[in-house]
């Protein structure tokens, strides 16, 4: 099984970036911890604080998946339902 890579983007409402902030960095402790979780790091941009950027490493897509069906993650996305502009999810493998 091939290694996952998600690279996901996220554009907060100007009005929400604190909030959004705070529950991103709550997904990180507990995300690390999981099965499965290679790497897990948030970023956010030095010229615009409303975009996010996860970059992140599954040993395998089923991983990841448990992962988006944690208590830690349900919660996140309640907590933050309509406070994101835009997200862009990519998952995929390392070719060379």
């Amino acid at each position: 099984m091939s290694i996952v890579t998600v690279v996901a983007k996220l554009v907060v409402k100007a009005e929400a970036v604190a909030t959004v902030t705070g529950e991103l960095l709550q997904l990180i402790s507990p995300t690390r911890q999981e099965t499965g979780c290679l790497e897990y790091r948030l970023h956010q941009d030095n010229n615009d604080p409303r975009v996010f950027i996860f970059h992140e490493n599954w040993e395998t897509m089923e991983c990841l998946e448990r992962h988006l069906a944690t208590p830690h993650y349900k919660n996140y996305i309640a907590a933050v339902d309509g406070l994101i502009e835009e997200k862009t999810v990519h998952k995929m493998t390392c070719i060379a």
